[in-house]
């Protein structure tokens, strides 16, 4: 009979012996093995964490005492000694999520997986803690030195230093990666740390007498005149000068806050005594742990690329993918023509914040290693730093996930924007994106670009327009361009009936115009990967005897001029696209509509303004009626005058605009 099967609550780890632990670290790693690979997950990480995890939940007192891990990918080991056992649910629908979820659980706190944020909870909840006069409680947060890249996360060590009697633990977990490997100068500095002479150091550098010393000392100096205030500045340069080389923290304690380590991460007996020792301090301090990501589990530390950060199903014996491979991804299409099209001009930078391989630029960075830029958990620094790059001759291609773009809003409106910079951003996993849970999904830019001045937006349907329109926006040099399309498959190339002027492409149309107003009924403006689920609405309705056009505008912003006209052609409007209807494609395309005198009915079919739980996109989608059985119903009755918004009465011809 196993430990593992018997722990449903942290405080069931004071019972067990030193040995026990050992045993239960290894239980827990194969079990992690075991029900990752049938559901697919972050494996990786939480490999990684067995024995951090089993340490905090020991010397700290878990909900009494809040922790924290930033973006939570690695939480799947806290999961566990919480009670959660149930992971051949995890990712599914109304299963265990991938992330902390308060729902779940009342030992999860953050629900938000974007990376670096965590030492801000730590302050808040810190100061909360102060303020309530709860002494007694303790603030720990788990955070990767990749995500030490994010300067919001050195925001928050610089106002959590500056309180001496904070008692705030940070956990660096140090494995040398976010995603891939750690990149900058802090990732520099860390591997230059050396664990045998800190180790010696730390045990009296966190007992508050050490500090009481050294505060007589001074006192002392500094009162007898002259010679005691020059005899405190040269001890006191030399014992800096010695710290900086026997015990190489600087990066931290010059902000005022403890250190302890580098410890190693998988030794359980160091890392209890060195939580043990942060804890008795009773003030902030950060423990500096190095790990092995994938650790225990060959498969993932052969595999160089990304040490199984995520995973889908796969063969636990062997670590080899299960599911067949589909078609070709929308990140495959962009990673190969962004490297086409960086062959073709010298101009051409690659920009990425730690997601090299994820987002497509492996190619271009192998091929060009001077022209591909990892900045690290820094989406803010890579987007004002892209309107310098575009200032200085050159063209940057800013490669994120959709979901991250919301970081760096203020520096694509101000930085860029402003500047009318020639930048391209491409938002890989836009839209619905699954089983990652609410802060993964892409669903927001659509509406969160609307309003920047200046700024083009495309949203391809297939491989064919992501490479037209991945060239037409590198070809945009005076103003900011984005280029978004979802996770996955990309599916068969969808051919035009024919292309319009302004580049819209009309890709369906059924069924003859009224004799009277010379209309069709139904205008279907689909945006990117919307495209086949329009086609089939437009199929279904004319089953019905209804007529309708598609239409794809390649560009939704600006708003090209054909859909407008198109719109005055129409009985109805109605608009699908895969991100928040509030304010998003259909809500301009209105607004265009009644500038220009046009006042046919628009319908926005889109996602609501809602977080969306994990799923799968196809569950999602049935959830929320973006099928064609609800959308084709909701039309019909439109159409009919049984549901807002009416559609114009047949034979009725447009108001013409004054």
């Amino acid at each position: 009979m196993g430990l593992l099967e018997n722990i449903s609550t942290p405080k069931d780890l004071d019972r067990l012996s030193e040995s026990e632990m050992h045993q239960l670290a290894q239980e827990i790693r194969s079990f992690l093995v075991q029900h990752v690979a049938q559901t697919g997950g972050h494996l990786g990480p939480n490999l990684g964490v067995v024995e951090l995890t089993l340490g905090i939940h020991r010397v700290f007192d878990s909900p009494h005492d809040s922790i924290i891990f930033d973006t939570g990918h690695q939480s799947y080991v806290h999961k566990i000694l919480t009670g959660r056992h149930n992971f051949e649910t995890l990712r599914q629908k109304g299963g265990l999520a991938g992330y902390p979820d308060r729902a779940e659980s009342e030992h999860d706190i953050v629900e938000s997986s974007h990376a670096s944020s965590s030492l801000s909870w730590a302050d808040g909840i810190s100061r909360a803690h102060q303020y309530n006069g709860e002494d007694d409680r303790y603030t720990v947060a788990v955070i990767g030195d990749g995500a030490l890249t994010g300067g919001m996360a050195w925001e928050a060590v610089n106002n959590i230093a500056a309180d001496r009697q904070r008692k705030v633990v940070i956990v660096v977990n140090d494995n040398g990666r976010s995603y891939a490997p750690t990149v900058g100068g802090f990732a520099n500095h860390m591997a230059e740390l050396q664990q045998e002479l800190q180790n010696r150091l730390d045990q009296v550098r966190l007992d508050r007498r050490y500090d009481k010393t050294l505060d007589v000392m001074r006192q002392k100096l500094q009162k007898s005149g002259p010679v005691g205030e020059m005899v405190y500045r040269g001890l006191h340069g030399m014992k800096a000068g010695l710290k900086d080389i026997v015990v190489p923290n600087g990066l931290f304690e010059d902000l005022g806050m403890k250190y302890v380590g580098p410890i190693d991460g998988h030794d359980q007996d160091a890392v209890e005594t060195a939580l043990t020792a942060a804890k008795n301090f009773g003030g902030p301090v950060i423990v500096h742990a190095i790990t092995e990501k994938g650790r225990g589990y060959a498969p993932a530390r052969a595999h160089e690329d990304d040490q199984f950060h995520a995973v889908g199903i796969i063969d636990p014996e062997t670590g080899q993918p299960l599911a067949s491979k589909g078609g070709q991804s929308w990140t495959g299409v962009f990673s190969s023509e962004i490297k086409n099209i960086a062959d073709e001009r010298e101009d051409i930078v690659g920009i990425t914040g730690a997601m090299l391989i994820p987002v497509g630029l492996k190619p271009m960075q192998q091929a060009y290693p001077n022209r591909v830029i990892d900045v690290g958990i820094a989406e803010q620094h890579a987007i004002a730093m892209s309107a310098g790059l575009a200032f200085g001759g050159l063209h940057p291609v800013i490669a994120l996930y959709a979901t991250f773009l919301n970081r760096g809003f203020d520096q694509l409106l101000m930085d860029v924007a402003l500047h009318g910079a020639g930048v391209t951003i491409v938002l890989d996993r836009s839209g619905v994106t699954g089983p990652d849970g609410p802060s993964h999904h892409g669903m927001w830019d659509l509406a969160l670009l609307q309003f920047i001045p200046g700024l083009h937006l495309a949203a391809p349907r297939d491989a064919a327009t992501l490479r037209e329109e991945l060239r037409e926006a590198v070809a945009i040099n005076d103003a900011p361009t984005v280029i978004r399309y979802p996770k996955g498959d990309v599916g068969d190339d969808i051919s035009a009936i024919h292309r319009m002027d302004d580049g819209v492409d009309v890709l369906r149309q059924s069924g003859d115009s009224d004799s009277s107003s010379g209309q069709l009924d139904v205008l279907l403006v689909a945006v990117g990967a919307m495209v086949p689920l329009a086609l089939s609405v437009s199929e279904s309705l004319e089953q019905q005897g209804v007529s309708s056009t598609v239409i794809d505008p390649r560009w939704v912003i600006p708003v090209p001029g054909s859909v407008v006209s198109a719109a005055r052609d129409h009985r109805i409007v109605v608009v699908l696209e895969d991100g928040v209807k509030a304010g998003g494609v259909g809500s301009r395309i209105r607004q265009e509509m009644r500038s220009h005198g046009v006042d046919t009915a628009l319908n926005e079919v889109g996602l609501p303004s809602e977080f969306i739980p994990h799923a799968s996109r196809s569950e999602i989608f049935d959830e929320v009626g973006l099928t064609t059985e609800k959308i084709t119903g909701d039309i019909m009755a439109q159409l009919s005058g049984e549901m807002v918004p009416y559609a114009r009465g047949k034979g009725i011809k447009p108001k013409h605009a004054r």
